[in-house]
């Protein structure tokens, strides 16, 4: 588990892009980057980080589930999650 203070601080970025994410398009469209460095660092996109949603964990995750490696094999071996199953060979 990640914590705590690790996942607000995600959080708040993640509402800081969405904020900003007009604002932004306009001034790089406008070839305005003076302006665009005025704006809060955090309200940059490249800045989130994809994070487990059950555990906050940065490492190993995998895009198509949302969720880390550990989580995913949990849900797989319950059968959570429709056509994955354990390969046995």
């Amino acid at each position: 588990m990640a914590r705590k203070c690790l996942i607000a601080r995600q959080e708040k970025r993640l509402m800081l892009v969405e904020k900003y994410k007009a604002k932004r398009k306009e001034l790089k469209e406008a070839g305005e980057f003076e302006e665009l460095q005025k704006l809060p660092k955090n309200s940059s996109a490249v800045r989130l980080k994809n994070r487990c949603m059950f555990t906050g964990r940065t490492r190993s995750y995998h895009r198509k589930f949302g969720v880390s490696r550990l989580v995913l094999r949990e849900m797989a071996l319950r059968g959570e999650i429709p056509g994955l199953k354990k390969a046995s060979w």
